[in-house]
């Protein structure tokens, strides 16, 4: 299955309007274009809407918000919802701020995005609003581990029923659930954690991959998250001594760029749960 959504992914050459941070924004737009598909980033109001009616698909990243890219977030959801086009959610640094845990809260309540990204501070923020984010990361104490791992499929089915969405949850084991099924992914390297912006690209391309399986959306998010772990071992087995991270993020957009649906089936490591 991760074959054919990575086929297709190639196939429809999906247009994805990104309304993501300035942090990351050009290593998402990379990324989008080495897995098959195009981006198009436009965060201004008067735009938002009219650019998401040309696309196929919106991502949604509030990893650095203000009033006026809030703004054109609700207007593109709306718009993106109204036609029927998929939209991802990224909720950055949720539990950090007031501001960026509500306004990711306005989001799913009133957008009602098709998947919702995060890592799983991020997402516990938003189902019990108890999660311990540290700044924009992950904290170590609501890690997925081997020896959570019943009750973490539990927690991410159980949320993703409640929103009536798809929950990817990614860290060092990563989990996509629709509600009744749900992905247990190990693809990926610790030092992947170590460059900014691995899960905003994850967003990024996701989105492409779900705009161009809109029928298939929950194996299409896990295939992503499979793609970028597994785009991550293969561009760490080509590190040589004297490379660093910047090395490493162009290593991982290469292998996306190279990676072939074949060879995603054959690195893909997971168990449906």
């Amino acid at each position: 299955m991760f074959e054919n959504c990575f086929d297709r992914l190639r196939q429809r050459s999906a247009l994805v309007h990104n309304i993501t941070n300035y942090v990351t924004v050009n290593d998402v737009a990379n990324i989008i274009l080495a897995c098959g598909a195009s981006p198009i980033m436009a965060d201004e109001p008067e735009e938002a809407a009219e650019i998401t009616a040309i696309c196929t698909g919106l991502n949604i990243n509030i990893g650095t918000l203000n009033q006026r890219t809030i703004s054109s977030m609700f207007a593109a959801g709306k718009q993106a919802k109204a036609l029927n086009h998929p939209v991802l959610l990224d909720p950055v640094g949720a539990g950090a701020s007031t501001l960026r845990t509500d306004t990711a809260r306005r989001i799913v309540d009133e957008i009602h995005p098709d998947v919702i990204r995060g890592n799983i501070s991020e997402i516990k923020t938003l189902a019990q609003g108890s999660g311990t984010t540290q700044g924009v990361d992950a904290d170590v104490a609501d890690a997925v581990t081997e020896e959570n791992l019943d009750d973490s499929i539990a927690f991410v089915k159980s949320f993703a029923s409640s929103c009536g969405c798809i929950v990817a949850v990614t860290g060092a084991i990563d989990l996509v659930s629709d509600g009744d099924r749900c992905y247990v992914i190990r693809n990926g390297r610790p030092e992947m954690g170590r460059i900014t912006g691995t899960g905003c690209q994850l967003s990024g391309m996701m989105t492409a991959f779900i705009a161009s399986n809109p029928d298939n959306m929950l194996d299409a998010a896990a295939a992503a998250v499979s793609a970028m772990g597994l785009a991550g071992e293969i561009g760490w087995s080509h590190m040589q001594a004297s490379d660093g991270n910047s090395t490493y993020r162009n290593r991982i957009i290469d292998a996306i760029c190279n990676m072939t649906g074949t060879e995603l089936k054959k690195g893909a490591r997971y168990e449906l749960r």
